[in-house]
């Protein structure tokens, strides 16, 4: 790890940094922490600096195969900012891609196939996953197990998110031929996400296995179907990764996240996570009042207003912290801060530094037998 020590401009571990280490836990359980947990999906990536420094040319996926510089990449937000969780370097399409399938990253577009599933033949190309694909992967998180001080987020793409860029070659705005399949050929759907959750499952449970402390399950696009849809072709593949894992991992908490997912937010809940993942157009306080007080969330600042500075950055984390408190005003336990979507690569450090010391800050909870000042 020493040749890919990060560059002079990160700074040094948070002097709060190691108080963090089981606020992630607490907080996914419904517990009251020493404060509400911070962590931002696609923490780790092109707005840092010391990111830019080691990552190299070509595909993430090439990167990702490399277990000490996935390994330095996944810890270079935790030391920057301390946040409270650690989240692994990868991407979703890492296990098809794993397989042979035939799937890269492209720089500026995403996930692409040349070859996109649209037959029964091209689901030859989807063998199932084992260990053995993705040693890398299990690599870098021993590495990480044995140096982090925080919890480490396993991750996987949902069967329907993965399903629709195979389906669609690239990155879709309608997701034509993702839906014609749904509805022209529903056998071969299922036999599709069947694979896919299966893959999903044993992607996860190699990290889980390995030491990771909980896992988010990304169906980003999942909000472009009806819920009517959502509930016969997406729901029973999802909710069979999630048992699945919580039956082999039964500590282990589980998120469940998708943009765009307001009118399906039932449904993903009735898939069994332990945390429910909010996008910034749902407000914590209403997803309770629809799903009950004891609902665990993640989320929720608008990715747009860190992008704005520091001061309307702080103004959205503090209607997000008031969004999630109870009448009396105390922090509902139950809340794992994040944005309402991932970092965006031209986001400024000094920004999520901000909102990162306001959560913590404001949330910051008296040891047990002491009267706050």
């Amino acid at each position: 790890m020493d040749a890919l020590a990060a560059p002079d401009e990160a700074p040094e571990p948070p002097p709060t940094a190691a108080v963090a280490t089981d606020a992630f836990v607490d907080a996914a359980n419904g517990r009251v922490g020493h404060h509400t947990p911070v962590w931002f999906m696609r923490q780790a990536g092109r707005s840092l600096p010391e990111y830019r420094a080691v990552r190299g040319e070509g595909s993430i996926l090439d990167a990702i195969k490399q277990p000490d510089l996935a390994a330095e990449i996944t810890m270079q937000p935790v030391r920057r900012y301390g946040v409270d969780a650690a989240v692994l370097y990868s991407d979703i399409v890492v296990a098809p891609h794993a397989v042979g399938f035939g799937v890269d990253v492209a720089p500026g577009t995403g996930p692409v196939a040349e070859q996109p599933l649209r037959s029964r033949a091209d689901l030859r190309r989807l063998r199932p996953l084992d260990f053995d694909d993705i040693s890398y992967v299990i690599d870098t998180v021993d590495r990480l197990v044995a140096e982090l001080e925080v919890p480490l987020l396993a991750f996987a793409g949902a069967p329907f998110t993965v399903a629709s860029y195979l389906i669609e070659g690239r990155p879709s705005k309608d997701y034509r031929h993702t839906k014609a399949l749904i509805h022209t050929d529903e056998a071969l759907w299922h036999e599709v996400m069947e694979r896919l959750a299966e893959s999903a499952i044993t992607f996860i449970d190699a990290q889980l296995s390995h030491g990771a402390t909980a896992f988010q399950l990304f169906d980003s696009w999942a909000g472009s179907l009806s819920r009517r849809d959502y509930d016969r072709y997406v729901l029973p593949h999802s909710r069979h990764v999630l048992r699945e894992l919580r039956r082999r991992h039964p500590n282990a908490p589980a998120i469940h996240f998708g943009i765009g997912c307001d009118h399906l937010l039932g449904s993903m809940l009735d898939a069994g996570p332990t945390v429910l993942g909010l996008d910034w157009r749902t407000p914590i306080d209403d997803a309770r009042r629809r799903f009950g007080d004891d609902l665990i969330v993640q989320g929720n600042l608008d990715p747009a207003l860190v992008l704005a500075g520091v001061e309307p950055a702080v103004d959205g984390a503090l209607q997000v912290l008031r969004d999630n408190e109870r009448p009396d005003g105390t922090p509902h336990p139950g809340h794992v801060f994040n944005l309402g979507h991932g970092v965006q690569p031209d986001t400024d450090p000094a920004v999520l530094q901000a909102v990162v010391d306001l959560v913590h800050e404001r949330t910051r909870r008296p040891p047990e037998g002491t009267t706050p000042r």
